[in-house]
């Protein structure tokens, strides 16, 4: 069965496939919580992200449509990356997940007796 089909029929994997890795949600997560953010700033939000790491991240989330990138013609060269609308609708998928990590945290936590 070709990737194609599997993304035709299935919703779900096709999503994970554009949101996979370990560093998407984190750059929406920061997107959503900052705004428009330049390259350095991102990446300081981003605990343990390498520079080229982030470049591929970003590259690929802007050619699904999530995120946009602003280049300005400065000296050094000034780039702002912001949510388009379409990435914006990943909020509410975000923010259970942030609900979801709060319980689960309280949950496994060793209760004090």
């Amino acid at each position: 069965m070709s990737q194609n089909k599997i993304i035709v029929n299935c919703p779900f994997r096709y999503t994970l496939q554009i949101l996979q890795g370990k560093w998407r949600f984190a750059i929406i997560y920061s997107l959503l919580k900052k705004g428009t953010l330049r390259f350095k700033e991102l990446e300081r939000d981003i605990e343990g992200i390498t520079p080229r790491m982030l470049i591929k991240e970003l590259k690929e989330l802007e050619k699904e449509k999530v995120v946009r990138r602003k280049a300005y013609a400065t000296v050094p060269p000034t780039v702002e990356y912001t949510l388009t609308a379409y990435g914006i609708t990943l909020e509410p998928i975000i923010q259970s997940m942030h609900h979801w990590g709060l319980s689960h945290i309280e949950k496994i936590k060793p209760s004090k007796k």
